[in-house]
């Protein structure tokens, strides 16, 4: 069954991809997609009347698309691996405080020109800075007596609540209206400006991430069980959770820096998906980011299309999606983290 399900989402995440480099206030058929996107990897010549749609499906919409795809498996992963890692049904990849530390950076670009010599590349930088501050500090101030499940989760916490306190005195204190707004926007997530520089370090860091998650699959089955049951089946605990954070941390921090904290798809996309597979690891780890993916892809394009030409925040759609889902899950089903 996963392997079908599997094919079946590789199939969908084609779909989505060409659809969402099709869609958008300008629209662009799928057979004009297909054939520029052709002539785009094979080196083909456009025509000089083409030239405009053929910018808006190779330099801006396709770079665009595939980091949503990006971000989306890379969310889900890293929700699939937090939750096990604090073995908390609630938890998400913002849990450890990483996402608001990287607020701190990416607010202070908007709104003080920090990094300003670095041009486009300024927020991102900052962003991955702050956040790999923000993990050191979450890590220092939780290692004293043991990474355990409720000290991550409540250091976390606590640290995410300071840092975003720096980001909303950052954008109150902005003398400039504007930078507070873009500040906002991107606290809520935004793949607008997007280019092709933006791909590789996402694309090669969720990679790497997933790859290592999937061996450790068994692991993290033992790990959700409790610690002590993990050390009676021969698993490291300490050092495994440690492990885990540092990778889940990068992850998140990654991931935020190009798209800014998208809520909901690294709370809701391993729900979704252990619904549908079950709770072992190795299946969810494989299902899950095919369907973060394929699923981000989609929100980034309702966030084009349902205020066109303004785009919506990519958070507002999560959100908007995300609770009735979860309140549906409570409700209907009693759902707890891995089952009942």
């Amino acid at each position: 069954m996963t392997s079908r399900l599997c094919a079946g989402l590789c199939a969908l995440l084609v779909l989505s991809v060409l659809s969402g480099v099709a869609l958008g206030p300008v629209g662009v058929p799928f057979g004009q997609v297909v054939r520029l996107l052709g002539e785009g990897f094979t080196g083909g010549t456009i025509a000089a009347p083409e030239a405009g749609q053929y910018r808006i499906v190779w330099d801006i919409r396709l770079p665009r698309v595939l980091l949503a795809a990006v971000v989306g498996a890379g969310l889900a992963v890293v929700g699939v691996a937090v939750q096990a890692m604090v073995r908390n049904a609630l938890a998400d990849p913002y849990v450890l405080g990483i996402s608001s530390g990287a607020s701190v950076g990416a607010t202070a670009v908007a709104t003080t020109g920090l990094f300003a010599s670095l041009g486009v590349y300024a927020l991102s930088t900052a962003a991955f800075l702050s956040a790999l501050a923000a993990m050191a500090l979450v890590y220092l101030a939780a290692r004293k007596h043991g990474l355990t499940p409720l000290r991550l989760v409540l250091t976390g916490t606590a640290m995410a609540y300071g840092f975003s306190a720096v980001a909303m005195l950052l954008v109150f204190q902005s003398p400039r209206g504007e930078a507070a707004r873009a500040a906002m926007f991107w606290l809520l997530g935004s793949l607008g400006g997007v280019t092709w520089t933006s791909l590789p370090v996402a694309a090669g860091t969720v990679v790497l991430g997933v790859l290592y998650l999937q061996t450790q699959a068994k692991r993290l089955n033992a790990m959700s069980m409790g610690d002590e049951t993990a050390t009676t089946l021969g698993v490291d605990v300490t050092r495994l959770r440690k492990a885990l954070f540092l990778v889940t941390a990068a992850m998140t921090g990654v991931l935020v820096a190009v798209s800014g904290a998208v809520g909901f798809v690294g709370l809701m996309l391993p729900h979704l998906v252990r619904l549908v597979v079950g709770a072992d690891h190795r299946k969810v780890l494989a299902v899950a980011p095919l369907a973060g993916a394929c699923f981000l892809i989609w929100v980034d394009i309702a966030a084009r299309l349902l205020a066109a030409p303004e785009e919506l925040p990519l958070g507002v759609i999560t959100a908007a999606l995300g609770v009735p889902c979860f309140v549906f899950l409570m409700r209907g089903r009693g759902y707890v983290f891995g089952g009942r």
